[in-house]
């Protein structure tokens, strides 16, 4: 079975918060639901645009095979089926970057990944964080609600 590090519903807040930066990618700044997690990520717009007010499941995983065994980093069209199957938007990278936020009541734990320059920022609760270590590679899976 796939594990899935982190699963939530998200709602685009904010679309280039800072301005905006490149053609073909925005940053978008959005909450969740279930876990009241902040996010910032940059899409590729041209393959995947997104609007204010859009609502995104948003899944965080190591590996696509859906046996849980580790993924190679390789991408094969074999035509097997996979977790990616189940999204519209797919991207690989690195996490790089864990930090611990005191300035609040909460503690907060953000998180850091680079899925080839394109950067997530989450922050939530650091109960949400438990199983991701640094220099873990992991999936983000995106699809509209």
């Amino acid at each position: 079975m796939v594990e899935i590090l982190f699963e939530d519903i998200f709602t685009v807040t904010t679309i280039n918060p800072d301005g905006k930066k490149f053609d073909k990618v925005s940053r978008i700044e959005a909450h969740s639901e279930q876990f009241d997690m902040h996010m910032l990520l940059d899409v590729n717009i041209e393959v995947y645009p997104v609007s204010v007010g859009d609502k995104f499941t948003i899944a965080v995983a190591p590996t696509l095979n859906l046996d849980g065994t580790p993924d190679t980093g390789y991408f094969v069209q074999s035509g097997r089926k996979t977790l990616a199957d189940k999204y519209e938007y797919v991207m690989y990278g690195k996490l790089y970057k864990i930090n611990e936020d005191k300035s609040g009541a909460n503690i907060k734990v953000e998180i850091y990944v680079s899925y080839g320059g394109l950067l997530m920022l989450l922050k939530g609760d650091p109960g949400n964080f438990a199983n991701f270590e640094l220099d873990q590679r992991l999936f983000l899976l995106m699809r509209k609600v």
